[in-house]
């Protein structure tokens, strides 16, 4: 039996790192990214990924910086919006299925409960209209696509709320975080997981309703707040000293864009249609600190 070949978007990014670590034997991943693949130039994605002769495409590739693009917005546009809009022209000339890696931010925080599928996207931030736009630009070119957002998103790669916690406690014994906001933390490890679960099922299933759009973080929600404390609290459990945290209003750490209070994600659809639910944030939180400080 042949095996799978998938190719993702981005080299370097939490996703991309955890895919490429968590890819089985059977699943051939090929990562392209700058400067062979610049998804907000067209001429270089139809080219990439046509040599790349691939089963499925994994677009995890994105401008991330939700901050800066409050001053560049047309840099995330290229690359959010246009870009996205690149990579599903080619997978429809090729009829390789798509999965896009979106996320909380198309929303605009105000809900009273958690967020699904078929609920208003109403982005109030320059990065949340520029990944609204790609997804709508998959869904008018490829209907072979899933739509998958995800939010908080850590992991032992690269920067990211983990690391920036363990890295604060090293400097205080006592932080401040934000307790006002609440989302779902997600690892970047249980998100390639489910990826390659959702691969493999989407290349040999044309069900209908194995595309769209859906949500996947991991289950079970906190403040920035209780984040940071779990955080601590397994550093501590492996010798790290004591931090406390403050807890503070968001209007207490003004940011470029405005983020959402209220970032959750309801995941019964992804459960629903594929069986997937990823595991609580505490576990894979506590996995990730332990591989951080080992």
């Amino acid at each position: 039996m042949s095996r799978m070949r998938v190719v993702v978007t981005g080299l370097t990014g939490q996703i991309v790192s955890a895919l490429i670590e968590r890819a089985p034997r059977d699943v051939e991943l090929i990562a392209l990214g700058r400067p062979r693949l610049d998804l907000s130039v067209r001429s270089a994605v139809l080219s990439a990924l046509r040599a790349a002769r691939c089963d499925v495409i994994v677009n995890a590739a994105a401008y991330t910086d939700v901050d800066k693009a409050e001053s560049e917005p047309d840099a995330a546009m290229r690359v959010n919006g246009d870009g996205a809009g690149y990579v599903a022209e080619i997978a429809a000339e090729l009829r390789a299925p798509l999965l896009h890696i979106s996320t909380d931010y198309v929303f605009d925080g105000v809900l009273g409960r958690p967020y699904r599928e078929d609920d208003e996207a109403c982005p109030c931030s320059a990065y949340g209209r520029s990944k609204l736009a790609g997804e709508r630009k998959i869904a008018a070119i490829h209907p072979n696509h899933v739509l998958l957002r995800t939010a908080w998103v850590y992991s032992p790669f690269g920067v990211n709320f983990v690391r920036a916690m363990l890295d604060a406690g090293q400097a205080r014994e006592e932080v401040c975080v934000v307790g006002d906001q609440i989302g779902n933390p997600t690892c970047a490890l249980d998100i390639a997981d489910a990826l390659l679960a959702i691969a493999e099922r989407i290349a040999g299933d044309s069900s209908p309703n194995l595309r769209g759009v859906f949500h996947m973080t991991g289950e079970g929600e906190a403040s920035w707040a209780d984040f940071a404390e779990a955080i601590f609290t397994e550093a501590e459990r492996r010798g790290r000293p004591p931090v406390r945290v403050r807890r503070i209003a968001a209007g207490d750490y003004p940011t470029s864009a405005p983020r959402l209070a209220n970032a959750r994600l309801d995941n019964s659809k992804l459960h629903k249609i594929y069986g997937l639910a990823l595991p609580h944030w505490r576990q894979s939180a506590a996995t990730c600190v332990a591989r951080l400080l080992s």
